[in-house]
């Protein structure tokens, strides 16, 4: 699957927020104000995985660019810090094809050209594939927050350090997110 990234464009909120509400069940997905708060905090992102597939000519004309948004991540830098990933969401039809991974890592150099030394992130403790998906990425399990969201269910908090540090990961730490 071809795609590329690119920053977040006032008229993808739409379709974000839809990406969102399909991603995640109620109580844990967004509101369109929520999302719409969080992209446009001081010190965050947007980044966008959009596809790069050539629609199908009709005969006799030139294939064309046919770009559809296959997910985004949300991430902030605080004025004293930290990162924060807000969310990762990526289409169901885009996942295993490394759309995640590839707005992690993007959004985990620019926070690191921001000067960031730790991103955080929360992750329901039930999200087993997110969990498992941020183990991969190196984050380890910091603490738990009950009835984080608002249906009740605990989050995760996961860490990862991203510039060279002494600390030593905890071995065998729980993990979980609200990403996809």
């Amino acid at each position: 699957m071809l795609f590329t990234l690119r920053d977040f464009r006032r008229e993808d909120f739409e379709t974000l927020w839809r990406i969102d509400q399909s991603c995640f069940p109620s109580g844990i997905s967004y509101s369109c104000l929520e999302l719409s708060a969080y992209i446009r905090r001081r010190g965050a992102f947007t980044l966008v995985a959009e596809s790069a597939e050539l629609e199908q000519p009709e005969r006799g004309e030139i294939a064309k660019p046919a770009p559809s948004i296959l997910g985004f991540i949300v991430a902030e830098a605080s004025r004293r810090g930290m990162g924060h990933i807000i969310t990762i969401d990526v289409v169901p039809s885009a996942r295993r094809f490394g759309v995640g991974s590839k707005l992690l890592a993007a959004a985990e150099e620019r926070l690191q050209n921001a000067g960031v030394a730790q991103v955080f992130l929360e992750a329901a403790v039930d999200n087993k594939t997110a969990l498992a998906f941020y183990k991969r990425h190196g984050y380890f399990v910091v603490k738990t927050i009950p009835r984080y969201y608002s249906n009740g269910l605990d989050a995760f908090v996961l860490q990862k350090d991203l510039l060279p540090s002494t600390r030593e990961q905890p071995a065998g730490a729980p993990f979980g997110s609200h990403l996809e």
